[in-house]
């Protein structure tokens, strides 16, 4: 067996053992210690060794920590049980190419400086997780700052930096470790230790500096927590946000049309607030098909207390294309949002992968997006910027209608995937999403988790999952924007950039 072999292994447990850091787990010192431990392992590698390990500790990520994306494509897809493994395991093994491409740019870049190095891994993993975020419409789940929600003491720069930023400072912690333990017991240093000085005196040299560092950027996080960016506005909102939990299987056959429509209006009736919302497509109909006497009644436990209500449906235009979309009812008149982010293959087909429309049984999956910018809602007083489930894993997105909006809310059917490690994953965005913007943010799901998150990022009420049920809460709206909502992405490239070119410039001082 090779001596890359154990190492390997060695890297894809660390990669799986990651996922516990992440919801429902939410150990989050788990992924800093394993990406140290990665960090360690990289430190001597070649350059495709390097790439090799980094693989390897997204393969045991990935498949560990997405592989309900299997429920999707068999359980509800329809596609055979070989096939949907076969095609979970390849997306998952495209996604661990981007820890290899971090690993591979810091094997070729690093210079052998603890410190240089330390921000050289740490922007060599941001800029991966940033580009799996946007290449081919992006998939950023399981990006490592999620894992640091409250009560973390890194969530304190979501405001700052958003979420890759925060996987920024808990990449710089981890790498600074590793590389700091990994410099301590080289041949180098275990030849110093026995010189003529002390190897106590050595040990303090590294190990001091470093410490003070990372206890200093944890005390900077958590004191960045007791920053108001934001500002409530307005009067307090009573919300209910209702929770059919109707069986994907069962959603969208005729014969269950009526059950779906009798279970949103029983839910609405007995749990009445100023905004009401449903889920993504609660009602499986499209817009103009549905009887008017029923969204009257609808409405009614909202209207009656000079309220609206909010819900998802399919909308068709003029020109014959669908929508996602989410439908306000106000005494102003109807308003709309259509989704704009659609999921490859399960809203929309890429030209080239046509023929997979044959293996995939998905109603509802030729959808149009919606424009990339569009103004929040104007309900209840407030400006409600909607995203529809998966939009909200893209913070970048969301700030687009900020500061205008005022209210985040977010409408989900996660029934999808089962009762896996989605739902709570999920949960946890919509956390960062709430503190990258300082806002409320509401869910409303079909199968769960049915939430309200704080402007702190805290979960405040939620649903347990399937079950049939409403949560009704209080929220305020809030205005005044955070510098994430303000720079967006901007700050974290830039110092991704510093931490790139950090080690070239060393190598041209060192040349002269």
């Amino acid at each position: 067996m090779s001596r890359a072999s154990p190492h390997a292994v060695a890297a894809f447990l660390l990669g799986a053992a990651s996922v516990l850091g992440f919801a429902p787990f939410t150990l989050f010192p788990v992924p800093i210690v394993t990406l140290a431990a990665l960090a360690w392992l990289w430190r001597p590698a070649s350059p495709r060794r390097a790439a090799l390990l980094g693989f390897a500790f997204g393969a045991g990520l990935f498949l560990t920590g997405v592989s309900w994306v299997y429920v999707s494509m068999h359980v509800f897809g329809g596609m055979p049980p070989w096939l949907a493994g076969l095609a979970a395991a390849l997306f998952c093994c495209a996604l661990a190419l981007f820890p290899a491409l971090a690993g591979f740019v810091f094997a070729r870049l690093r210079c052998d400086r603890v410190w240089t190095d330390a921000l050289l891994a740490a922007s060599a993993w941001t800029l991966a997780e940033w580009l799996r975020g946007w290449v081919l419409t992006g998939f950023p789940w399981l990006a490592f700052g999620y894992a640091q929600t409250p009560p973390s003491p890194l969530a304190g720069y979501a405001p700052l930096l958003g979420v890759y930023g925060v996987g920024f400072v808990a990449a710089l912690i981890a790498v600074l470790a590793g590389l700091t333990f990994s410099s301590g017991i080289t041949p180098a240093s275990r030849a110093l230790a026995s010189s003529e000085t002390p190897g106590r005196f050595q040990r303090r040299e590294h190990w001091l500096p470093s410490g003070a560092a990372i206890a200093t950027l944890l005390a900077a996080g958590a004191g960045l927590m007791s920053i108001e960016w934001t500002q409530p506005s307005g009067k307090p909102l009573s919300v209910s946000l209702l929770q059919g939990n109707i069986e994907q299987s069962l959603k969208w056959k005729p014969e269950r049309l009526q059950q779906s429509l009798e279970t949103y209006l029983r839910l609405a009736r007995a749990h009445p607030a100023q905004l009401i919302v449903l889920p993504e497509t609660a009602l499986p109909l499209m817009l103009d098909q549905l009887p008017r006497e029923y969204l009257d009644e609808l409405r009614r436990p909202a209207l009656d207390r000079k309220g609206d209500v909010l819900f998802g449906i399919a909308a068709q235009d003029a020109q014959g294309r669908y929508y996602n979309s989410a439908v306000g009812f106000a005494p102003e008149g109807i308003q709309a949002y259509k989704k704009s982010h659609l999921v490859p293959f399960g809203e929309f087909t890429p030209p080239a992968f046509a023929w997979t429309l044959a293996l995939l049984n998905i109603p509802m999956s030729n959808f149009s997006p919606g424009a990339a910018v569009q103004p929040p809602l104007a309900l209840v007083g407030e400006k409600v910027a909607v995203n529809i489930c998966y939009e909200d894993v893209f913070g970048e997105e969301l700030i687009r209608v900020l500061p205008e909006a005022t209210l985040l809310v977010n409408l989900s059917n996660t029934a999808w995937f089962g009762d896996s490690l989605a739902q709570p994953q999920h949960l946890q965005i919509a956390q960062m999403r709430a503190l990258e913007t300082g806002r409320f943010m509401l869910r409303a799901t079909n199968t769960g988790m049915t939430a309200i998150v704080d402007p702190r990022g805290r979960v405040k009420r939620v649903l347990a999952p399937f079950s049939e049920s409403a949560l009704v809460g209080e929220v305020s709206g809030h205005t005044g924007a955070t510098p994430y909502v303000r720079w967006g992405n901007t700050a974290i490239l830039l110092l991704m950039a510093i931490g790139l070119l950090a080690p070239l410039m060393g190598l041209r001082r060192s040349a002269h």
